[in-house]
């Protein structure tokens, strides 16, 4: 039967799941399995699993309860496998790089921020400062200016807000990387000028957020700054 898998952690860690459950509905039981010196948490995989709310809050209570007794490797909503045989094979012959991952993540939780600035902020900003675009939109404004004068407007103010959008993430994730032991970014959605992760040690997660909040009010009300967190480190897995 397929096996749905939690959590990666020690085989000296302190399970404790008997009253927590598993994926499902009903319920899963929770159970492990256990490699040389790891051990998977896992349930049976119920047939036909979608990301339902109930499952996914399922699976994210399972994953506080382990991590609130020690460091693990979560793994994200949905992960199978064939068997318990097959789990047992992958933890024995990953051990290495899953001991070196539990180490660096030990006592650490993942904030999540994504980041936006209001675009007509922006534009604004680029009209005001940057003398090409001024001109060229005063062209357009006095009847000077043809359609080739808006495309070069438009290719000029898009390839600005490029730049401004690499140099508000890049001061974003440097204005907070010392209050972290790791971050990972990945490319924004949408309006987003900013998609990152920071692995931030428990014990000073008080202060990542006090950290957080006072860069975005220093950004001011143009700016949208959504924190979430704190989660397991799968972004650190």
């Amino acid at each position: 039967m397929a096996v749905y898998v939690y959590a990666i952690t020690s085989a000296a860690h302190p399970l404790r799941l008997d009253d927590v459950n598993g994926v499902g509905d009903p319920p899963e039981q929770l159970r492990t399995v256990d490699g040389q010196s790891l051990v998977a948490v896992v349930s049976d995989a119920p047939e036909g699993l979608k990301a339902k709310r109930r499952d996914v809050l399922a699976h994210q209570s399972v994953l506080e309860r382990v991590m609130a007794d020690g460091s693990v490797l979560p793994l994200r909503f949905g992960a199978l496998a064939p068997d318990d045989e097959a789990v047992r094979q992958v933890l024995d012959e990953g051990a290495d790089e899953y001991r070196e991952r539990l180490s660096a993540l030990d006592g650490c939780v993942e904030f999540h921020l994504k980041a936006s600035c209001a675009e007509e902020a922006l534009l604004r900003d680029i009209l005001l400062q940057n003398d090409e675009a001024r001109r060229i939109n005063e062209d357009i404004r006095s009847g000077r200016g043809g359609q080739d004068l808006r495309m070069a407007l438009g290719e000029l103010v898009a390839a600005e807000v490029q730049r401004r959008h690499e140099v508000l993430a890049a001061e974003t994730v440097e204005a907070l990387r010392p209050q972290a032991r790791d971050v990972r970014t990945s490319d924004p959605t949408g309006d987003d000028f900013v998609s990152v992760s920071f692995l931030v040690e428990q014990a000073g997660q008080n202060e990542f957020m006090t950290a957080e909040k006072e860069l975005a009010d220093r950004r001011g009300e143009d700016f949208a700054f959504r924190l979430h967190g704190p989660l397991p480190p799968y972004s650190f897995v």
